[in-house]
């Protein structure tokens, strides 16, 4: 997704996957991403199955005191239409191989502003 533009935000208008701040309602990082998913791009996780999550990471571009970020991946059976919540100008799925490949051109793009 490409992240709304907003005075302030480190990440405004980067383009990055859905997430955001653990909850302490969360009660873990796995209900995070799901919320967080569902927040911004109005997808459903409920009828996906998780693969598990990568290795927590650490932005360089997270500010002073830093953040870790856990990625989960989800597998579904059909693509999910995203719509775009406030936080998100623009989404896009991109193919694994082209993820894989490190090109920076998406095949195909989707625009869906709320």
């Amino acid at each position: 997704m490409k992240r709304a533009e907003r005075s302030g935000d480190p990440w405004s208008g980067h383009i990055s996957l859905p997430g955001g701040g653990y909850h302490a309602e969360d009660g873990d990082l796995l209900h995070t991403a799901i919320r967080e998913t569902h927040e911004e791009l109005g997808i459903e996780l409920a009828g996906a199955r998780l693969l598990g999550n990568l290795p927590p990471l650490h932005p360089r571009t997270s500010g002073p005191h830093g953040i870790e970020v856990t990625p989960f991946v989800f597998h579904t059976p059909r693509a999910l239409e995203p719509v775009c919540g406030p936080e998100a100008l623009a989404a896009f799925w991109l193919p694994l191989e082209l993820a894989a490949s490190a090109s920076s051109t998406p095949a195909t793009s989707t625009r869906r502003p709320r």
